[in-house]
């Protein structure tokens, strides 16, 4: 890592907000902002494996369960751990494609019946989706088969764009930015789950107080505009 670059690593949820701030962390670090990941991933290229590995990386934005095991292994600094916005899941379909119904948990579980095809993500959406929601209606058996993990950082926005899934949840914040994708809907408040992502200083950075400094402005009143913007929900106010 060069002297002057700062590093970091954020999963999808956070990234829109976190690119659209890039100018004023650019000022506040004055450093050169390189972006290591935009994804939690899968893999040998996932931010886990390559933290693990002793990657040099200056901060860390994750869901909070995933930062907690990061800092249970050593990887980020505890006593950085800061709790930055919460997000919730949406649906999306390709653009010009009608809108699903999923205004009440019977109209979401008819649509997830009737897809031909549904595409979710390595993360905590993908997790919710399959290990729990899928349960909790009733409808596993009928729809697993028919849904596919779309990992190694691929947003799930763009297998539907490209027409290979017929609907995909993700994050709010992950399917907003992206092209080609219509009718981006939040599931049912009975069903939603809303998930904290957080922030820490990687055990690796080069310069801990730099770090230390711009979680405390994710976290801060200046970086609410961009967090609203891109579909999360800010904690400071």
């Amino acid at each position: 890592m060069a002297a002057n670059e700062f590093i970091v690593m954020t999963s999808g949820a956070f990234t829109a907000a976190y690119v659209e701030l890039i100018p004023q962390l650019e000022k506040l670090t004055g450093k050169k902002i390189v972006t290591a990941a935009t994804s939690i991933g899968t893999g040998d290229g996932s931010i886990p494996s390559r933290l693990k590995r002793g990657e040099v990386v200056d901060i860390v934005i994750v869901a909070d369960a995933v930062l907690q095991g990061f800092i249970k292994d050593g990887l980020v600094l505890a006593d950085s751990y800061t709790p930055l916005v919460q997000s919730a899941i949406g649906m999306a379909v390709r653009a010009g494609a009608a809108k699903p119904d999923i205004g009440s948990v019977e109209a979401l579980k008819r649509t997830l019946l009737q897809a031909q095809s549904i595409a979710y993500s390595a993360s905590v959406s993908g997790e919710y989706l399959t290990q729990e929601l899928y349960q909790q209606l009733g409808i596993a058996d009928q729809v697993m088969g028919k849904s596919r993990l779309i990992g190694g950082g691929e947003r799930v926005g763009a297998v539907i764009a490209r027409g290979e899934a017929e609907i995909g949840f993700q994050q709010m914040s992950e399917l907003m930015p992206v092209p080609g994708i219509a009718h981006i809907t939040p599931l049912p408040a009975e069903v939603q789950k809303v998930s904290l992502f957080a922030g820490g200083v990687a055990a690796t950075s080069g310069d801990v107080a730099v770090a230390r400094a711009v979680i405390k402005f994710f976290a801060s009143a200046d970086a609410v505009a961009a967090i609203v913007k891109s579909g999360l929900q800010p904690l400071s106010k």
